[in-house]
């Protein structure tokens, strides 16, 4: 029984912290949001999670490299929309451009690179609760 409590508990604790992480980041987002300039072409905040994706030009996002600048690019965030009636499937669109990335301050850099992070972070949480309520389609009434 001790073990089915302890299990519960740590499960509870989990959750717990994933909401607190999930509020936390949603506020530095936002804040991000503004500080950047993504607001000049994402008139509203919430209306930045209709894309299907925003990935970043310039510099790495990958877990060993993440932020290492890719000499040569530019620093540009790039968001990709999809509608499947038109001709052309997806089209990306630019939210932000930096300008050549070895010119942009490494500070602004490092905010750009956070700013996606916690883009796909809360992206993920949308798309978890999607699936979920998806799946309970296939539950049984009761």
């Amino acid at each position: 029984m001790s073990s089915a409590l302890d299990r519960l508990k740590n499960l509870t604790n989990k959750i717990s912290s994933y909401e607190t992480a999930r509020k936390e980041n949603l506020k530095k987002l936002k804040n991000l949001f503004t500080q950047i300039g993504v607001n000049e072409k994402v008139e509203d905040f919430s209306d930045l999670f209709d894309f299907k994706a925003i990935n970043l030009s310039g510099a790495s996002l990958a877990n060993e490299s993440l932020g290492e600048i890719k000499k040569g690019k530019y620093l540009q965030i790039l968001a990709i929309s999809y509608d499947k009636n038109a001709i052309q499937k997806s089209k990306n669109s630019s939210l932000a451009y930096f300008g050549k990335v070895e010119n942009v301050d490494s500070a602004l850099k490092d905010m750009v690179v956070e700013f996606i992070i916690r883009y796909r972070f809360e992206k993920s949480f949308i798309t978890l609760e999607n699936y979920y309520d998806m799946i309970g389609t296939f539950e049984p009434d009761e």
